[in-house]
């Protein structure tokens, strides 16, 4: 089958890449659409110690499922899912550990993490995937909504971190994808949101929507914001955050830091290279008692209930899509400021 993989130096487009296997309790999924996110042009640069197929944001079609004779009921019961649309949960967890069996599996001592961590992703013509980790589609909801269903699901799981009282002020740092979906989510609660970015262009969104937006250069550094949610994924977010929060206000993390910003297919700079060891001055977070909160992913169901109602705009997002032999443009493009790029593996190259 064909494929998008990193091997761990450089990406390649395999044509005949080895067919996936469904363990027990698991189902061979086709994917239909898969987005490309940040964390994928990440891992194409070598910043992080993945190797394998890429790719975890997906709408696809179970094909089949291996569950033994034996299983429980419950798994029995998914065989339903065989021809039906799904998406799913990245995180692949034992349901053994400690943090699983305190109700915390998504962060649990074992876990694998569909095209990130230890397993392959969907940036194929078929992928492995858990039953339990599966979600059925609403129906009414298309593959364009429905491909955003975990970036979607992380937004959500940001504003259910904190308890929105007394019309707070909310700033959202950061216009790319995640930024654009986490200020539509803060704007539904009882609260003053404005998103601060670099990008003109994208302003239009804010404007359709009724947000506030302002380019982050012109915006102060008063510390009067009760809430900073920061989706930059760089040192200097996280420090114009601890200068926008007011004393014992939040931060909220939405993306890993990374140090540095390399072009696709640049060479990725030694390990004593300067870059690697930016300083970010913490003191604040203990002179102003900060309350920093990490945040990653959210609850699969919530995001597709919101997808349901229309209560969050996705299709703007998309700027670009293509083919899966057009994979390895389709990255660079979502390195080069496209929102959201899209791989429709229902489409053959021209």
């Amino acid at each position: 089958m064909r494929a998008l993989r990193f091997d761990g130096s450089s990406v390649t487009f395999e044509r005949a890449w080895r067919d996936p296997v469904a363990l027990p309790g698991e189902a061979v999924v086709r994917p239909v659409l898969t987005g490309v996110c940040s964390s994928d042009t990440e891992i194409a640069k070598g910043l992080t110690t993945f190797a394998g197929v890429m790719g975890h944001e997906f709408v696809g079609i179970v094909e089949s499922v291996n569950i033994p004779d034996d299983a429980p009921q419950h798994l029995r019961d998914r065989k339903a899912l065989v021809g039906k649309r799904v998406v799913g949960s990245i995180n692949i967890v034992c349901g053994a550990c400690d943090m699983c069996k305190r109700g915390l599996s998504s962060h649990c001592r074992h876990r694998t993490v569909l095209g990130v961590s230890g397993r392959d992703g969907v940036f194929a013509e078929r992928f492995t995937i858990p039953l339990v980790n599966l979600y059925p589609v609403p129906q009414g909801v298309d593959d364009d909504h429905t491909v955003f269903a975990e970036p979607l699901a992380g937004a959500l799981h940001a504003a259910q971190t904190f308890k929105a009282e007394g019309k707070p002020y909310i700033t959202v740092l950061g216009d790319g994808k995640l930024g654009l979906l986490t200020v539509q989510v803060m704007a539904r609660l009882n609260a003053s949101v404005r998103l601060l970015g670099k990008h003109p262009e994208k302003y239009g969104l804010c404007e359709r929507w009724g947000i506030k937006h302002r380019h982050i250069d012109e915006a102060g550094r008063r510390q009067d914001q009760d809430v900073v949610v920061d989706c930059t994924g760089t040192a200097a977010g996280l420090t114009t955050a601890m200068a926008m929060v007011r004393p014992r206000g939040k931060i909220i993390l939405k993306s890993t830091i990374s140090p540095l910003r390399i072009p696709l297919g640049a060479p990725v700079p030694g390990a004593n290279h300067p870059a690697w060891n930016q300083p970010v001055n913490l003191a604040p977070l203990v002179i102003n008692e900060i309350e920093l909160i990490g945040s990653r992913c959210g609850n699969i169901p919530d995001a597709l209930s919101a997808l349901a109602s229309g209560a969050v705009q996705v299709v703007p997002l998309i700027t670009r899509r293509g083919p899966l032999e057009e994979a390895p443009a389709l990255l660079e493009a979502a390195r080069a400021g496209n929102i959201k790029v899209l791989i429709d593996h229902t489409r053959r190259a021209a």
